[in-house]
Parts: structure tokens; C-alpha cells; sequence
């Protein structure tokens, strides 16, 4: 499965529609274009009027298709995109040209947001050129230092996004430097703790089998070449869990500058998927998380 395959998904969910709190930020803009273009979302877009015409009519982009609702302020304007959202009036709430903290800060909104209870964190989906299946990294952006019990809110938040992606069992490799229990490394510890409570019914939807080092976590033959063929991963997770997000930053870097990947992020443990984009990342990274959330969305609204 690859990232023609999730966009086939987008082409067979009903239209969505994506929220953008402070939508004038071209970037933005040209990736809501093209998300319309493509056929995977229609857009709301909330912010200073006056701006986000200033910017459409230089991008060629016509406003008549397009909901725009004025508000000035920012932070009233991610306030009202979110309520959105979370008033069933769109499916999908993007971050624009707003701070990451007042956009959080709507998204936990005690009376317009969209918090769950469940901890929030943060996925990335990559098609790697050389890699025969997509490959889901968690948590690389939100939670600088999870705990065990973090961890267990990241593995359930990351499951439903993966099982919304047509993946019924996917395998979740707790990674570490090293694939054996060390009692000097918690790390270690705690990937085998997860582990336990997966035999044990207490993380379910999914197979858990850590420690694992990164290669025998997606290399087949270094679980070979390791004489690790015994475990329950050999080489085909489906998702890598970070010990931090060191760690997961460090990694979806390397990927996006020195690979040829196609990929995209949502912020999950929502009540709908939340775009979450950098503005480093490229336009076909904001176009990617568009179809991703899209594709979540769908299963999040049966």
C-alpha cells in the first residue's frame, strides 16, 4: 500500500470539508486550491477578508467557491473555524497563519474545541521510494517526553488512524538503540511493558513487539542477518514509536531531506483530524495531510 492507494480512499469518501483557522497565508491557500482541484476537499476559510483576497486574486484562486468568513482578530478567527468543526459544519480543521499555541489552544477549547480526554498527539504517514508499504511515525512533533502511559494514548491514537487507513492489524514497534531489555536504558523497559500489556488485552487493534532497533523494526533482512526472525516484527511494522521526540524529529528529517518520500501529518486525539502542517513542509506535504485527514475523517464519522 502506497500513497496512490490512501488517495484512492480520498476518491471513495463522501466530500469533506476543512476548516482553515487564519486562512490568509498563501501557502495555505494554494494547498486548499489544490486539494478542491483534486477532488479531496472543499475548504471554509476563516480570517481577514481583506487579506485572503489579496492573496487569492496573486494565486489565480476564486474566491466564489469558497465559504469566507471575516474575522479579524486570530485568535477569534481560530475560535470560530474550530467551532466548525466541532458544530459538524466541516470535517477537518487545518492551521493557517496563527501561532501553534493559540491554534492548540482552540483545538482545546473547553466549549467550541474538539478534545476527547484522550492525550493528543501527532502521526506522519510515509511512502518511501524502496519501502513496499506506508510507514506511520509517532510522536515526532507534540510530546517531548512521553511517559508509559503516554506511549499507550500514542499507540491507540495511531491505530485508529492506521485501521482508517485500510491496515486492519498493523504491527507497532516500540524502537530503542537496542532490540534487548536493558534495566539502564528505560527506554528498553518500557517498549517491553507495552508489549506485555498488548498479550494482555490491555492495548488491542493492533500487534505490539518491542524493544526493537529501527532496522530490524523495517529491514527484513537485518532481522536475518541479527538471527531475529523469531519476533513478532521482522522488518514490516507499520508503525515506529519514538522513546521521544528527539528521537521521531530527528528521523522525519532525515526522511524529508536526503529521501524520496511522499508524506503527510495529522494531529490525532481529536474529535476530528487537525491539520497541524510546518511551514517548512512543502506544498505536496500540506496537499498529503489534506488527504489524510480526509481519509481519517471518514472513518472518524461513522
Amino acid at each position: 500500500m502506497g500513497f496512490d492507494d490512501l488517495l484512492h480512499k480520498v476518491s471513495q469518501c463522501s466530500r469533506k470539508v476543512v476548516s482553515v483557522a487564519v486562512a490568509q497565508d498563501e501557502p495555505i491557500l494554494e494547498s486548499v486550491m489544490a486539494a478542491k482541484e483534486q477532488g479531496i476537499a472543499d475548504a471554509i476559510l476563516v480570517g481577514d477578508a481583506d487579506k485572503i483576497k489579496e492573496i487569492a486574486d496573486k494565486i489565480g484562486m476564486n474566491l466564489d467557491e469558497y465559504e469566507v468568513i471575516d474575522v479579524k482578530d486570530i485568535y477569534e478567527a481560530a475560535r470560530t473555524a474550530v467551532s466548525l468543526v466541532h458544530d459538524g459544519k466541516a470535517d477537518m480543521y487545518m492551521k493557517g497563519l496563527i501561532d501553534t499555541k493559540g491554534f492548540l489552544k482552540s483545538v482545546l477549547d473547553k466549549e467550541v474545541g474538539l478534545r476527547t480526554g484522550n492525550p493528543l498527539s501527532h502521526v506522519c504517514v510515509f511512502d518511501i521510494e524502496g519501502h513496499d508499504k506506508l510507514l506511520f511515525l509517532t510522536d515526532v512533533a507534540f510530546i517531548p517526553y512521553p511517559t508509559l502511559e503516554d506511549k499507550v494514548g500514542i499507540i491507540n491514537n495511531t491505530v485508529e488512524v492506521v485501521h482508517a487507513c485500510g491496515i486492519e492489524c498493523p504491527k507497532v514497534a516500540p524502537v530503542a538503540a537496542v532490540e534487548v531489555v536493558n534495566p539502564k536504558m528505560p527506554v528498553t523497559v518500557e517498549a517491553a511493558e507495552l508489549t506485555k500489556m498488548n498479550e494482555e488485552g490491555k492495548i488491542t487493534g493492533c500487534i505490539v513487539d518491542g524493544p526493537l532497533s529501527l532496522d530490524l523494526a523495517i529491514d527484513p533482512e537485518a532481522a536475518i542477518h541479527k538471527g531475529a526472525t523469531g519476533r513478532k516484527i521482522v522488518g514490516d511494522a507499520d508503525i515506529i514509536l519514538f522513546p521521544d521526540i528527539h528521537a521521531g524529529n530527528l528521523v522525519y528529517k532525515a526522511l524529508v531531506h536526503t529521501a524520496k518520500v511522499r508524506n503527510g501529518c495529522i494531529l490525532t486525539g481529536t474529535k476530528a483530524p487537525v491539520i497541524l502542517t510546518s511551514r517548512s513542509d512543502t506544498f505536496e506535504t500540506k496537499v498529503n495531510s489534506i488527504a489524510f485527514a480526509a481519509v481519517v475523517a471518514e472513518e472518524l464519522n461513522k
